[in-house]
């Protein structure tokens, strides 16, 4: 799968719902192979050690908490199986929905002590909703209110199960809820293109929501900056830049072939709702968002051929929590 190719999966929070291990390496323009964890082990925590020429360096390790191992007796259990204990109370009342996305700082350590990923550590904390995580993750944050830090204990069973190329075992993580985030509507029209939208002779289907003010339109290599947001037609959002509060920037060769072509029929200030047939997104390829996809595009600049500011969204960014496959997969 060329990582490149992917569209509508910023960040590696999201990117994992294909089921890559994520480690904090750096961004990867080519990136066939799963990531594996990079954090260095138990007993070389904290040093940094010399990276072999043409590697990326490894991510600094966070120590793990003295409980890494097993939690306290203080600790709290759901019905799940989930554990978890308040290491420092919110400042607010409300706790997020399923629904909700929220911001967060976090680092997970494997119960040996090992650290695989960690916010802190990339000097950023990252935003996803809470759909696009694993179980652990998602009940975890839902017993939070906005300020708390909280560590978790979660078995393999709201986690990974075993599948390879990920955590193994009982993943300890500890979290911070900076900020529980507005979610975009999901569209009525998520589940196919109305009769009122237009359909290029590929089969990509596209509605104007709002008319733009430039007339100029992007190339088939140019770059754009654009604010976004994806769903399956189930309504699930995988992505979204509006979540993040931060427009991504790419040049349209680095993308799929859905948002090659519906980018290049829009203008600056225009956004646009895209339903890009399976064949002009992934084609059903393992660990890509399968089937028929929906995006809601804002095209912000057409800007002048340069490298992009930030990776085209579907590159994964150095590393996030680990989430799990869409709910039913």
């Amino acid at each position: 799968m060329k990582i490149l190719k992917l569209i509508g999966i910023t960040g590696c929070i999201v990117y994992l719902i294909a089921g890559a291990a994520c480690v904090g390496s750096g961004n990867d323009a080519n990136q066939d192979q799963q990531k594996q964890p990079a954090a260095e082990s138990a007993g070389e925590q904290g040093q940094n050690q010399a990276t072999p020429p043409g590697m990326p360096p490894k991510m600094p390790s966070i120590p793990p908490p003295p409980d890494v191992a097993a939690p306290p007796a203080d600790a709290q259990k759901t019905e799940s199986g989930l554990v978890s204990k308040v290491i420092k109370p919110g400042t607010g009342t409300e706790k997020p929905s399923e629904e909700a996305a929220v911001k967060v700082h976090y680092t997970g350590w494997t119960t040996d002590g090992r650290m695989f990923d960690s916010s802190i550590v990339r000097g950023e904390p990252i935003a996803f909703p809470l759909k696009a995580v694993i179980p652990g993750w998602r009940e975890g944050v839902m017993l939070m209110t906005q300020g708390e830090k909280r560590r978790l204990w979660i078995p393999p069973n709201l986690a990974y199960n075993g599948k390879p190329g990920r955590p193994q075992g009982t993943l300890v993580f500890d979290i911070e809820l900076i900020e529980v985030l507005k979610v975009p509507e999901t569209p009525g029209d998520v589940t196919a293109s109305p009769a009122d939208a237009k359909k290029t002779a590929s089969g990509l289907a596209y509605k104007v929501l709002q008319p733009g003010t430039g007339s100029k339109h992007p190339g088939a290599t140019s770059q754009v900056q654009v604010h976004y947001s994806g769903w399956l037609t189930t309504g699930q959002m995988f992505d979204s830049s509006v979540i993040r509060g931060q427009p991504a920037t790419f040049p349209l060769t680095r993308v799929i072939p859905g948002w090659t072509e519906g980018l290049q029929l829009m203008v600056e200030g225009e956004k646009t709702r895209f339903w890009v047939p399976v064949e002009l997104a992934y084609n059903n390829k393992p660990g890509a968002p399968p089937g028929m996809l929906v995006f809601d595009v804002e095209l912000l600049k057409i800007l002048p051929d340069a490298p992009p500011t930030m990776p085209p969204p579907g590159t994964p960014q150095t590393g996030t929590p680990p989430p799990p496959p869409p709910a039913g997969q």
